[in-house]
């Protein structure tokens, strides 16, 4: 048989095998994880009733992510859907549950990153948008620009038809009073300008940050930061969380995160995008960079007892290190496991 006859005659078991569809390519694995704020958490200052409350909100951000997840949206949209969840909690120090500044105002801060194109977006001292993370989100895709802050922000937030909210929509009565405890703490010592280890330590629940970090089904990763800042901040005060690198960072190549504590250790530090760089550089595991960041290099700062985060990489490992008593925190990982928790020893 000739060449070119044995070619034809393979034509049609060729074309059969054109026509069979091709087989999708296999969904990656998804996981999300979640901290509501790192601090002098302990089994003794919180009611059973209160750890319900602080674990049922947990586990409806993680759910709420996690089905976004399941659903086949992207790993923004899972952050931001998680993120809004405890920005309407006033249990949380971001958006209704903010913490007040000197003034007596709430000023909001917040970031969100897609670790797939390495965008980001990020507004700051915005006063009267109850989700700093959506308009952060707008920013990112809606503006050619990363930060946002002030009435700048809003007015922006306005164009992109946000309606805009009193400040009495923030008014809870524990942040008020622990304000006026941190003010009369003031007048008896007669500062007029506590240091930032005073400002945060005068409230049990001060680092309240909330974050997120999430891998979706295309193995794209994301992460997002919200909060209220220090109780007692002023003189327009922006921390680490809307800052890219400092607060929050994604980077597929090496992971996603959130971090929480008194941002200006972190911003020193540039802490996220450190432990990124350990690991791109070095080759250190998500694990083992996290921890040095947090335990170690936190701490040669003079960041003892100030604050943790939380972090994924693409292989759906997580992490959740902190250096204070207790860190609220939480993850779905890629077996579908929900777990939460609160204190340092659980």
């Amino acid at each position: 048989m000739s060449f070119s006859r044995f070619v034809r005659c393979l034509a049609p078991v060729a074309g059969l095998f054109a026509a069979l569809p091709l087989a999708a390519a296999p969904a990656h694995k998804i996981a999300i994880v979640m901290h509501g704020g790192a601090g002098t958490i302990t089994r003794g200052e919180m009611t059973a009733a209160m750890e319900t409350q602080y674990r049922g909100t947990m586990k409806e951000a993680l759910k709420t992510g996690y089905a976004e997840l399941q659903h086949g949206s992207s790993s923004l949209d899972a952050c931001e859907a998680a993120i809004e969840v405890l920005e309407n909690s006033p249990l949380f120090n971001a958006g209704k549950g903010a913490v007040f500044t000197h003034n007596g105002q709430v000023e909001l801060d917040a970031a969100i990153m897609d670790g797939r194109t390495m965008k980001a977006g990020a507004v700051a001292a915005v006063q009267h948008v109850a989700n700093p993370i959506h308009l952060a989100r707008l920013v990112m895709e809606k503006t050619p620009h990363v930060l946002l802050v002030g009435t700048g922000a809003e007015d922006f937030a306005i164009a992109q038809g946000i309606k805009l909210v009193p400040q009495d929509y923030f008014f809870t009565q524990r942040r008020w009073d622990a304000l006026q405890h941190v003010l009369n703490e003031e007048r008896k010592s007669k500062q007029a300008m506590a240091e930032p280890e005073g400002i945060a330590g005068t409230n049990a629940h001060a680092f309240g940050t909330v974050g997120c970090a999430a891998l979706d089904r295309d193995g794209n990763l994301a992460g997002g930061t919200s909060t209220g800042g220090l109780t007692n901040k002023r003189f327009g005060r922006v921390g680490d969380s809307p800052l890219v690198g400092d607060g929050v960072y994604a980077d597929n190549a090496t992971f996603a995160g959130s971090g929480t504590g008194i941002g200006e250790y972190y911003m020193r530090l540039n802490l996220l995008k450190d432990v990124s760089d350990l690991m791109e550089y070095k080759g250190w595991s998500l694990q083992k960079a996290a921890n040095y960041e947090i335990h170690t290099k936190l701490v040669k700062l003079g960041g003892t007892n100030t604050g943790g985060m939380i972090g994924l990489d693409r292989a759906g490992d997580i992490v959740m290190p902190f250096n204070t008593p207790g860190m609220y925190r939480g993850y779905v990982d890629t077996h579908g496991h929900l777990v939460v928790k609160i204190y340092g020893n659980e």
